[in-house]
């Protein structure tokens, strides 16, 4: 029997758990026991941070795993590489992993390689923020968290002050960047890497909270950009991941489209999009077994993905700003293009990050799906 590891225990992780036994691997988890939702569904559960990558290796070692990976964490991409690369298994290099895990270093290798990215300068005090000269607005955003956590718009000094206080005080590094603000349509892209070999297997369209905060309400699947468009923004990405070094397991890359059509890297990152966007959406859509894909890279087992299906998939998140929601989520079975959903609050807040949430419905359709 293989030995797989997985880092992460959280809900993100559950589909490859589950993935990972439904193909009768062994399974070896590392997380921090609090909310380890995935501790009773593994043959091996280690209650150690998923940044002790040291410590987790030297486990993975005397195991002797077969395979290591993680889903819609990017805490946890550069430990999976580093013990990965320590133990010759197949993952991207620690570097690479390094290279998209930090806002800031892959802002500098996107724009050596010519992609089009936001203006941007990092920091690491309120000092250097009020050093500088700014034209806005601008996005605040920690080079190293995701979810949406610390990331806001500003419209003047003050708000400037305001949210680089914040994001430095979210941020492990305590370095954060500011940037041009891209006016434009959102977009993410999902791929699989092996060997430096890139698959495209979706488009994503979202839609967000918008100022200041920029929280995910939607995701829908397959995107509506022309065919033109796809192969511009798979060609774009690409590069994108040869530029960061990312070869091997899944990539998530955000774009903005301007209204003259220019295309703007926002993030690329080394690992599936969340937001159910890679462990359901994807297969939903497009009949390819993403989570399985991973966890054939890491095995060193993958084969070249189909794409068996076109249809539309897509997730609701509820909250404050989508409360029109509530009478399909209490009314759930007359909804027959609903696959899943769940209330996990009952209480329905105004949303500053992905946490702040209230539930989902995740829906599959011949025809496009709205509401």
């Amino acid at each position: 029997m293989s030995k797989i590891a997985i880092i992460g225990a959280s809900y993100l992780q559950l589909p490859l758990v589950r993935k990972a036994k439904e193909m009768g691997l062994e399974i070896h988890c590392f997380a921090w026991d609090k909310d380890a939702v995935c501790k009773e569904e593994v043959d091996s559960f280690y209650p150690i941070s998923i940044v002790e990558k040291e410590k987790i290796f030297q486990i993975c070692q005397s195991i002797e795993i077969d395979g290591i990976c993680t889903i819609a964490s990017d805490v946890a991409a550069p430990t999976v590489s580093y013990v990965a690369e320590k133990m010759h298994l197949n993952a991207n290099s620690y570097q690479s992993a390094v290279n998209a895990n930090n806002k800031y270093i892959m802002r500098d290798l996107l724009s050596q390689a010519e992609i089009r990215c936001p203006k941007y300068k990092m920091i690491q005090s309120l000092q250097d923020a009020s050093s500088e000269e700014w034209e806005y607005p601008l996005i605040v955003k920690p080079t190293d968290r995701s979810g949406s956590l610390g990331v806001a718009k500003v419209m003047s000094y003050e708000e400037l002050c305001s949210a680089v206080e914040f994001a430095l005080s979210v941020s492990f590094e305590k370095q954060v960047m500011i940037e041009e603000f891209i006016e434009g349509r959102e977009i993410s892209v999902e791929f699989i890497s092996y060997k430096g070999v890139h698959y495209p297997l979706q488009i994503t369209d979202k839609v967000t909270t918008g100022a200041p905060h920029f929280v995910e309400l939607e995701h829908h699947q397959p995107s509506t950009l022309s065919p033109v468009q796809f192969s511009e923004i798979y060609d774009i990405t690409q590069r994108a991941l040869n530029s960061l070094g990312l070869t091997d397991g899944a990539s998530h890359s955000e774009y903005k489209i301007t209204d003259d059509g220019k295309v703007y890297v926002m993030e690329i990152g080394g690992r599936m999009g969340g937001d159910f966007i890679g462990s359901d959406l994807v297969k939903l859509s497009t009949g390819y077994d993403f989570v399985k894909g991973v966890i054939d890279v890491a095995l060193n087992k993958f084969e070249v993905p189909k794409l068996s299906q076109q249809v539309f998939a897509g997730v609701y998140f509820l909250c404050k700003q989508t409360e029109r929601l509530l009478p399909i989520f209490n009314n759930i079975t007359r909804y027959e293009e609903v696959i899943k959903s769940e209330i996990t609050e009952n209480v329905l807040r105004d949303v500053n990050c992905s946490s702040d949430r209230s539930g989902y419905l995740i829906y599959q359709t011949d025809y496009k799906f709205e509401i």
